[in-house]
């Protein structure tokens, strides 16, 4: 069940991006010390969110990136391979069942061009929290009870924010991307939020639109309600596609 850490009526309102702290770039909003959990709500409640360098002794930067990139349903669609690995999928799908190994694998996953991880022991502490008080969700994929693939994010509303994945089997991630999609768009989901653009997600359909055109979008759908529980949804959806009906 969730905790009662946050209030949902009380939000810290950020600075607008690049009027503070400008030596950082123009799309930060702030820069604190720590992750309060009430600050966390409250910049997601802003389309802001905390991306810094823990392992390098940076500070925690709150950014507000323009363009934002964003897949919406109707730009939603399967690549034809992914469509044909899901037919056949070795892998059972799981969501909220194993949060904070997600974020750990998440922070190992080696990435090109980079030589170290911006998931440090503070971001995993405050978004397990974050977890536990109900907003941040982990999707996992598994063989053989091995945890081989998985994503994790923050859901407010009808505005899903992803945040980080690894892959440590062929195509586990993408195939539990598809399925979470699938669930999200039955769901009602209005868009899902990737912050800055990524090959990966821009293959399933999704674009740069400029940051007002984001928070235009997000500030009504962050107060509409998914119509059906995400969590069984996305167990109906991994349930079809492990038995070919996709």
């Amino acid at each position: 069940m969730p905790g009662n850490l946050i209030d949902p009526e009380t939000i810290y309102e950020f600075p607008q991006p690049g009027t503070l702290y400008a030596e950082y770039g123009d799309s930060i909003c702030a820069v604190t010390e720590d992750i309060d959990l009430q600050l966390l709500y409250s910049a997601y409640m802003q389309g802001v969110f905390p991306w810094f360098s823990e392992d390098d002794g940076e500070p925690v930067v709150w950014h507000s990136t323009d363009p934002r990139f964003v897949l919406q349903p109707q730009d939603f669609h399967i690549p034809k391979s992914a469509a044909k690995f899901l037919k056949h999928t070795p892998y059972t799908y799981t969501m909220d069942k194993a949060f904070p190994q997600v974020m750990i694998e998440c922070a190992r996953q080696s990435r090109e061009g980079q030589n170290g991880t911006w998931i440090g022991n503070m971001m995993i502490e405050a978004y397990t929290k974050f977890h536990e008080e109900g907003y941040a969700h982990s999707f996992e994929v598994w063989k053989d009870e091995e945890l081989v693939g998985g994503f994790y994010g923050v859901l407010m509303g009808s505005v899903f924010c992803g945040e980080s994945m690894f892959t440590k089997a062929t195509d586990s991630s993408k195939s539990a991307f598809i399925i979470f999609m699938k669930a999200f768009i039955e769901c009602g989901g209005v868009i899902v939020d990737s912050q800055s653009y990524t090959d990966n997600i821009a293959r399933y359909g999704a674009k740069n639109i400029s940051r007002s055109a984001f928070l235009k979008i997000e500030e009504k759908a962050l107060y509409i309600p998914l119509k059906k529980s995400l969590e069984v949804e996305f167990e109906i959806q991994a349930s079809k596609v492990v038995g070919g009906r996709i």
